[in-house]
């Protein structure tokens, strides 16, 4: 079936086009909240990879992050050394931005640290909600902001624990995509199955 087949079957945020990958990323993942630290930590990089591209860029090339960065493991991350740097600069797989890639070994130190501190960086990072997924009801596109006041809190912290590429809009976007807000337009098929997933989760006790 082809991707524009696809956008006429059912109403989706206009974001994510007609592209199969990106309508896959936007029907399956975006907005499903997301509480395992590797899943977490997986997805703060790429979204700190995507700053000045794409995100279907970025999406194009996770796989190849996953092998490259050995699934997104913090505590492998973390102990990376220069050699690792290096051979993460000859891959072509990855965005081979080198402020990037030491950012992403310093970011994987820093959600051990968290865990250290509050036992997971879920823990961590769901608080700022309550642990309980922001439901928003945005009729167009335009009206879903880049940032928000707590968007600019968790770049602070995160900064202050020395943390890099969070700042508020990338950690907007990184809240988007593991469900701590609901942003999929209300005219959007997702809308309300993503909603529904979140009130299960909460029923469940999926979160703390």
């Amino acid at each position: 079936m082809r991707a524009l087949d696809l956008k006429r079957m059912k109403n989706r945020c206009g974001w994510c086009g007609t592209d199969l990958l990106y309508v896959k990323y936007h029907d399956d993942e975006w907005g499903v909240p997301l509480h395992n630290d590797r899943g977490l930590f997986e997805l703060l990089v790429l979204e700190g990879a995507q700053a000045g591209l794409s995100w279907l860029t970025v999406l194009k090339k996770r796989g190849n992050y996953r092998a490259a960065f050995h699934g997104f493991d913090p505590h492998t991350v973390a102990s990376y050394s220069a050699t690792d740097v290096q051979r993460l600069l000859a891959d072509p797989g990855i965005v081979r931005n080198r402020l990037k890639i030491e950012s992403t070994i310093r970011n994987a130190r820093g959600v051990l640290a968290i865990r250290e501190e509050f036992g997971s960086f879920d823990s961590f990072i769901w608080r700022y909600v309550d642990h309980q997924p922001r439901q928003n009801a945005w009729r167009v596109l335009a009206e879903v902001p880049a940032t928000t006041a707590l968007s600019d809190m968790i770049s602070k912290d995160l900064k202050k624990r020395g943390f890099s590429f969070v700042g508020s809009t990338i950690c907007y976007a990184f809240m988007q995509a593991v469900g701590m807000v609901n942003d999929h337009v209300v005219g959007c098929f997702r809308h309300d199955e993503v909603k529904k997933i979140a009130h299960q989760d909460t029923q469940a006790g999926a979160c703390p």
